[in-house]
This record gives C-alpha cells, structure tokens and sequence, in this order.
C-alpha cells in the first residue's frame, strides 16, 4: 500500500463547490506529449465507478516545505474548474456523481477532447469559426442554432482581433448551405458599421452610407420627432403643441383613405406628412395678425383694417429658425431631403434587408457620415422598423397558419458594431431613442426572429439590461478593469477566476462561453478572408518617410458634402 501511494503522481486533495485542488509531485510527468499543460487546458478526473469529470486549469501553484530530514521540496498545485461529466463517451454539462475522494486525476487526452467537441453538436447544427488555442487541430464548433438566435457578445479591447472575429463570423454564415442549390442561402444579416471598416470583408455587400441612404423622416416615432425638431431643453409647451397639431392634419390632408380611418390618424402614425408644411405652419402661426374688424379712422393707415397680434406671434421664433436649420442642413440629406419625402414603406424596408435592387446576405449601414446630433435617432429607427418587420411578419404567418411553429422564415441578425457609442449605460437624453429601441429587442426580439451581435471594447459602458440578455459570450482581451469586472459578473461564479486570463490573451484569442459550447473554451479565431479595414496605421513607419504635401482643396470640398 505504501509503495502504491508513492506511486501517485497527481492526487485530489480538495474539493469545494465549484473548483477542485490537486497535488502534483513532478509536473513534467504529468503532462501529455501531445500538449504541454496551461491555464485553459483539460484534466480529467476519475473513480472507481468509472465516472470522468471534465475540468478546465484555472490556476497553479507550487507549496515549498521541507521533508523529514529537513530536506526542501516542493509539490505543484493545480486548481481546476469542474465542467461536466462524461459518461458512455458522451459529454454532459454539470453533474456531479463522481465520488469523493475521487481516486485519479490526469490530463484529458488528444483524442478525448475533440470527440468531446465532435460529438458536442450534432452535424447539421455544426457552427464553427474557432479552434482550441491551445491545439489548432481540435476544431470548437458551436450549436449554429443557439448560438444565432440568442444574443451575442463579442468583447476586446483595440487590437485584440474584434472587428476580424465579427467579419469570420458573418463570412462563414452566409457560406453555409443546406444542400446543392445554386445562389446565396437564406441569411439577412445587418451591420451597423460605426467606423466604416467592414466594406473590404463584405464586398458583395449592399452597402448603405450618407450618400445613398434613405430614411424617411415620417417614419420617425412622437418621442424622436421631438427630440430631432423642437428644443427638448426649452421645455417650450408652444412649441410641441403646434408642432403635434401640424404633423396630424397633415398626415390627415396626405392621406387617401375613408373619412373613417382618416379620424384614428395620430401623431404615431406611420404616414407620410410634409415636413415643409409644418414649418410654413409655424412660420405663419409665429407671424399670425388677427383682423379686429375695425378701421383706422384717420393718419396714414386711414381706412385699413385694424390688425392684433396672435396669441403666438413672436414665441416661436426659436421653433421656426430650428426647423429652418434642419430642413437646410445638407448633411441631413438622407433623412429630410427630397427622396425621404418620395420613399414608400416598402421599399424602406427593402433596402434595410437587401430586397431591393441589389440583393445580398449582408447589409452593411455605413454610420461614419451620419451627424452625431442624429446618430441615436438613425439607429433608432432602423432597429425598430426591423423589429417590427420581424413582429408584423409572425402575426401575418399566424394569420395564414394558425399551426405555424416557425413563425419568421428570414430571421434577422442585427451586428452593432461599438456597441457602447449608440446603447451607452447613461440616461442622457441623446441616447434615449437608440437605447430604447435595442433594449426592446434585446428583450423580446427572439420571439420574432430578429437578434442582435453586439461588438464593444468598452462592455462596462453598454446598458446592463441589453448585455444581460446576452447567451453567449466570445470575450477577446481586455485590459481595462473596469470592464474585465463586468465581464466576470455576467459569467457563472464556476468560470469567473478565468476572467484573469483576458488581459494575457494574444491577438483572435478568445473565451467562448454561452448555451451554445459545449464547454467553456479558450479559442483561436482564425483570421477572416477579406479582412475589414481595421488594421492600425503604423505611425512609426509613415513619420520617417518624405513630407507629403495634403490636397487640402479636396478635403474640404468632401468636408462640405
């Protein structure tokens, strides 16, 4: 017996609710040929019933003390955290019949793991964008089903490979076919593009920017029409009462149906009105004289009709120079020019999932050019008119097919890039419209078949009841600790510790943990092909070479634009 247990190598000598310690006597001898051990790698751990746990390194230490006769030793440490039970070959998630003391600890084999990984998901569900970091040949696929229609996060700091992961993402979804048709599959994919950089990875994109956007201001709901058209700070009753009055007659004098439905039109209609109508509206109401009936009687103005100003004449001076602004300002082009006036309902809708002229998997919303003063109420109204695409389209199945279990046939993945710019953990009131739209998706999108991949470098910034809805994480490096808190929160208290190993990840290194993985992995993004254009410019390089002289008159004239 004695002579057995010096035999041991590796030994449990705790075990604790959610992590196990074991004691090893020479490292070398217990690692495996095929991987040398790291935080992130794979032990498994046995009894005599023949039950294997599954558990991932979190953590080593070495114990230094001194033997019988005085002599230093040292024995080795590893903390590891339980993450299932294989039993029969097969992998389950949890469990916990394996008896305590368990009586064998080894690390978990090549071919072990990726059956583990091969057999996580079954062939026609298989989603796979990553390896193991720690052996490219062990492929980590994701349940493509779970993983899409529940939201995700991708996190990491500048540099970390974000922008790439997204861009390998979407890249591999539009390439799956079920089948040998010809043409594209069914995805409809939208990127909401802060930075201008996904052009390059999406070619064949249809691509929407400043130029050739068109996004009907009538479409716009009463909390983003005020926020876009009156002072909200003026807090100026005057001001929203005759605006509000303007936009419901009309939408009621555009409109063409029966005098019935023309008595129900409100100010959240979705019908067009005149945005010109409006301003000449307050332009006469802030300028309105009011007949007394009564002459003058003698001196220049002898016989003419006595006037008196209107109850509003002068107070909406500020109103009507701010619709002045907006209706001038070239920049806002797209969004109360001469074709958002034109635009039907439809075809909005259409250019947003690319069944318009050009079609494609991917839509890329190019955000770069658009004002900042507008950004959230752009993003705002995308997101809810595609929300309620996803709405209305179930209740018309619905309708159809009572039985219809699949109620959206073109589900909707929405890609908020920088998610943090335009659903930011703040109140202020330039935000309001952009976050209240994502967070009702966030919450009930999935019931409609439209969800949402949010990309940020700065998750602690992002509205916590948006991140929380999120069901699988790809979480790259981070080095700021506020964020690396946040994440940790988000995370089972099992896996939390693994948190410290963000900010020592390498560039398309990643933890993958969601519903979707059958195990918490540390994961090797491989680089997309094309890539985005996010690469970093290299300053260094550029500095030491010639001067170079700036067409300054060109940049201008795209300044102007």
């Amino acid at each position: 017996m004695a002579e057995e247990l010096e035999k041991i190598n590796a030994e449990v000598i705790a075990v604790y609710p959610n992590k196990i310690r074991i004691s090893v006597d020479k490292l070398e001898d217990f690692q495996l040929a095929e991987e040398k051990l790291k935080v992130g790698s794979y032990l498994r751990v046995s009894d005599n019933d023949n039950a294997v746990m599954i558990a991932m390194i979190e953590t080593f230490l070495i114990e230094v003390g001194v033997d019988k006769n005085g002599q230093p030793t040292k024995r080795y440490i590893i903390e590891a955290n339980p993450l299932g039970m294989l039993c029969d070959g097969h992998f389950e998630r949890g469990g916990d019949t394996i008896s305590i003391p368990p009586k064998k600890v080894e690390p978990a084999k090549l071919e072990e793991i990726q059956k583990i990984y091969e057999e996580s998901v079954d062939d026609k569900e298989k989603f796979t964008f990553a390896t193991l970091a720690a052996n490219e040949d062990i492929s980590v696929p994701v349940d493509g089903n779970r993983f899409f229609n529940k939201h995700i996060a991708v996190i990491g700091s500048t540099g970390s490979g974000k922008s790439h992961t997204v861009a390998k993402i979407v890249q591999e979804a539009i390439l799956l076919k079920e089948g040998a048709y010809d043409g594209m599959n069914n995805s409809h994919i939208i990127i909401f593009d802060i930075h201008s950089e996904y052009k390059t990875a999406f070619p064949n994109a249809n691509y929407l920017d400043i130029n050739n956007l068109v996004l009907p201001y009538w479409l716009l709901n009463s909390d983003e029409l005020q926020e876009l058209f009156i002072d909200t700070d003026a807090n100026d009753h005057n001001q929203r009462n005759v605006f509000k009055e303007a936009v419901v007659e009309n939408r009621k004098a555009n409109f063409t149906g029966t005098a019935a439905e023309k008595e129900k039109i409100h100010f959240d209609s979705k019908l067009f009105f005149d945005i010109d109508a409006v301003l000449k509206v307050a332009r006469d109401k802030n300028e309105e004289q009011i007949d007394t009936g009564e002459v003058y009687a003698s001196g220049a103005k002898k016989g003419q009709p006595k006037l008196t100003q209107g109850s509003l004449f002068g107070r909406l001076t500020n109103f009507v120079n701010r619709l002045e602004n907006k209706i001038g300002d070239k920049r806002l082009e797209f969004l109360l020019g001469d074709k958002s006036k034109k635009i039907s309902f439809e075809d909005t809708l259409k250019q947003f999932i690319s069944y318009g002229d050009k079609k494609s998997n991917v839509t890329i919303i190019d955000l770069s050019g658009i004002p900042f003063e507008v950004l959230s109420i752009t993003v705002s109204l995308i997101s809810r008119i595609l929300f309620e695409y996803g709405y209305y389209y179930k209740r018309y199945r619905s309708a159809k097919d009572p039985d219809e279990k699949v109620n959206n046939d073109a589900p909707l993945l929405l890609v908020y890039e920088e998610a943090h710019k335009y659903v930011p953990n703040s109140d202020l009131s330039k935000y309001r419209a952009s976050r209240e739209s994502i967070e009702r998706i966030a919450k009930e999108g999935r019931k409609y078949g439209v969800s949402l991949l949010l990309a940020s470098q700065r998750p602690s910034e992002i509205s916590e009841t948006i991140f929380s809805q999120c069901s699988n994480f790809i979480a790259m490096r981070l080095t700021n600790p506020n964020d690396q808190s946040y994440v940790r929160k988000l995370l089972p208290d099992t896996l939390g510790a693994l948190v410290d190993k963000l900010p020592s990840l390498k560039a398309g290194e990643c933890l993958l943990i969601g519903d979707a993985v059958v195990l918490p992995s540390v994961a090797l993004v491989a680089r997309c092909e094309p890539a985005p254009s996010s690469n970093d410019i290299p300053y260094f390089k550029l500095w030491k070479e010639e001067w170079k002289d700036l067409p300054f008159d060109k940049i201008i004239e795209e300044w102007r634009k």
